[in-house]
This record gives structure tokens, C-alpha cells and sequence, in this order.
């Protein structure tokens, strides 16, 4: 029987080799076919222009990045439609707080473009979408019974009465990153998504 002899040195200095050959391959990408050694020397020539200061690689960001918007689900609200699962005043509902969406949290607050937004109570969203508080109230009870809002204890308001906070399913609309959706979303709405017609959306995120 003939001993397989393993040079563990020269497999080290192969697999080191793949993954340079990796790396480099992904560095191509991100900077749109430039090896290292192309944007290394780019670098230098920079700096020496410069004085030599140290010098990093960055894009300008677009005038239209500080642009506040909320991302409606299409191809899920025409699902909810088609089912009949939501009534036209809770359609028009979802239409009328898509302004106060806080991005990433989705939650219904009384100014997206406060640095640490403050979340709406029910009253408050009454006033914000220019309804009486009991119909308002009525509707969003009945959207988290469908899993389509989230209510979160947040204090008491007028009255002594509970204050929540409430949130939107992102599934239906959301106001962030679609590929980095907030974890406190997926816990609140976990549940709802098992719920039957959530449960077969046609785009989940979770």
C-alpha cells in the first residue's frame, strides 16, 4: 500500500494564493475592473499632488439622498386587494400617514425630519390626518388585528389613557432600506406574517 505524502507547505501557499486571486477579483468589482496595484499608484500620484497627505477614495453623495420616502409594496397591496382584506377606510388610512413614517423604525411619528422623532399617539395621529380620535382609533385597532400595524405601549397621554406607538407592517409599506430591514420590525411583526393572506405575499422581506 502506498503512503499518500501531504505537503502541507505548498497547499498552504495554494489556498493563500486563491484567496488573493478572490479578494483581488472583488476589489476589481467594486471599483469597476481596477486591480489594486492601478488604484494604489492613482493614490500616490494624488498625494504627492496634494503634499503628501493621505488620501481615501469616496463618492459625493446625490442631492437626492436627504430625500425623505416611504416604498409602497405594490405587487403586496394588489394581493390585500384582490382578497378584500382591507376596507376602503383602511386603504385610505395607510395612504394618509405615508408622510409621518420615520425611516427605518416605520413607525407613525409627528416630524420626519426631527433628529429623534417623536412618536405619535392615537389623538396626535388623528390631528396629523385631520380625523376624529374614535374612528382613527377604530381603524388602526382593526389593521393590527390584520397584522398590518404594530402597537407599542409608549406612556400615557390625555386622560390617563394608554399612549402607544404605533407601526407599520413593512411588508406594506416601508420607509428605509429594503435590504436591511430594521430588527425590531421583524419581531414586531413575526407573528403577523404567519397570519393567512400575510403568510402568501408575494415579496417577503422575512
Amino acid at each position: 500500500m502506498t503512503k499518500k505524502i501531504i505537503n502541507f507547505g505548498q497547499a498552504e501557499q495554494k489556498a493563500r494564493k486563491r484567496d488573493l486571486e478572490i479578494e483581488q477579483k472583488q476589489f476589481e468589482e467594486e471599483h469597476h475592473g481596477m486591480d489594486q496595484d492601478a488604484v494604489d499608484e492613482a493614490l500616490k500620484v494624488l498625494s504627492k499632488a496634494t503634499g503628501g497627505k493621505e488620501i481615501y477614495i469616496g463618492t459625493k453623495k446625490s442631492p437626492q439622498s436627504k430625500v425623505r420616502f416611504a416604498q409602497s409594496m405594490q405587487e403586496n397591496l394588489g394581493y390585500l386587494y384582490r382578497q378584500k382584506y382591507l376596507t376602503d377606510r383602511e386603504k385610505i388610512f395607510l395612504t394618509e400617514i405615508i408622510p409621518y413614517i420615520a425611516f427605518s423604525s416605520n413607525c407613525i411619528v409627528l416630524d420626519i425630519k426631527a433628529k429623534n422623532p417623536v412618536p405619535a399617539n392615537i389623538t396626535e395621529i388623528a390631528k396629523l390626518i385631520d380625523a376624529s380620535r374614535q374612528p382613527t382609533s377604530t381603524v388602526i385597532n382593526s389593521l393590527v388585528k390584520k397584522g398590518i400595524l404594530f402597537k407599542g405601549d409608549s406612556g400615557v397621554e390625555g386622560n390617563n389613557a394608554k399612549a402607544y406607538a404605533v407601526f407599520i407592517n413593512p411588508h406594506v409599506v416601508y420607509a428605509g432600506d429594503k435590504d436591511n430591514v430594521n430588527e425590531a420590525l421583524k419581531v414586531m411583526f413575526y407573528k403577523a406574517m404567519k397570519m393567512p393572506i400575510l403568510k402568501d405575499l408575494p415579496n417577503k422581506f422575512f
